[in-house]
């Protein structure tokens, strides 16, 4: 079984400028913190979201490739622990409820 390794590249002007970095593969996103910024999504790239704890936030690709996307998961579950909130849900859409269309 193959384990990806992943690394955390801070920004230290701003904590909203997370990328997580594959080890092994081209594997990059972007976080970003939506209450923060104003996120507008690259259509070529990949988009997923979460909440962490009431803070939404937004992971999009850098340059992805197609052999690198199915890994996208796994490095936001990796985030997810390392920042100490292990059992936060990834989400296909926007959290923020004045981005959803119900």
């Amino acid at each position: 079984m193959n384990h990806n390794v992943y690394f955390l590249v801070k920004d230290p002007k701003d904590a909203c400028r997370d990328i997580i970095r594959s080890r092994d593969t081209d594997l990059r996103i972007r976080v970003h913190c939506l209450n923060e910024v104003d996120f507008k999504p690259d259509p070529d790239e990949i988009q997923l979201y979460a909440d962490d704890r009431g803070n939404p936030l937004a992971f999009e690709t850098i340059n992805i490739k197609s052999e690198d996307a199915l890994d996208m998961a796994s490095a936001i579950q990796w985030y997810a622990k390392y920042i100490g909130y292990p059992e936060m849900e990834i989400l296909p859409e926007d959290p923020r409820t004045e981005y959803n269309c119900d």
